[in-house]
């Protein structure tokens, strides 16, 4: 019987977990949320920003408001040639800062809907996978930057 309400309160804790609005406390704190600039007829966008979340975790599917399409993107430098894999996920640790930053990982924005200008926002909906398996979306607004004119 013990095991029986134990699943049940698990179950509830993972059904609470998804239905947790953005606003409230949030799992995965966001921070410095940018968008690299576009020009007229470019079809491709990045961004960028921290990420560190409450409990493990793994970014698993991003969306924007402004593309088609979004991926989960590494880069990397090898014997000066530029190499760029789509990746499933990001595992963030508890606690931990993890960087999506231009160089590295970054969210890759394809088919974008209008050239991106300085000053606009982008909506993005991220969604993450807990240890637990529960799945939490979150909201999260990027400013457009020219990278030129960054501190990032």
């Amino acid at each position: 019987m013990k095991k029986l309400i134990l699943l049940c309160l698990l179950l509830l804790s993972a059904a609470h977990a998804q239905a947790e609005p953005a606003s409230s406390t949030a799992l995965v704190r966001i921070q410095d949320a940018w968008v690299r600039t576009s020009h007229p007829g470019q079809a491709i966008g990045a961004a960028y920003m921290t990420l560190t979340s409450r409990q493990d975790a793994r970014l698993v599917e991003a969306r924007a408001d402004v593309s088609d399409s979004v991926e989960i993107h590494s880069m990397t430098m090898e014997n000066g040639v530029m190499k760029m894999r789509m990746l499933e996920s990001v595992t963030l640790s508890a606690g931990k800062p993890y960087k999506l930053a231009p160089g590295g990982f970054h969210l890759m924005l394809f088919d974008l809907k209008k050239p991106l200008r300085p000053g606009d926002s982008v909506n993005f909906v991220l969604t993450f996978k807990l240890a637990n398996q529960a799945v939490l979306k979150q909201n999260v607004k990027a400013t457009v930057q020219d990278p030129a004119a960054s501190p990032h």
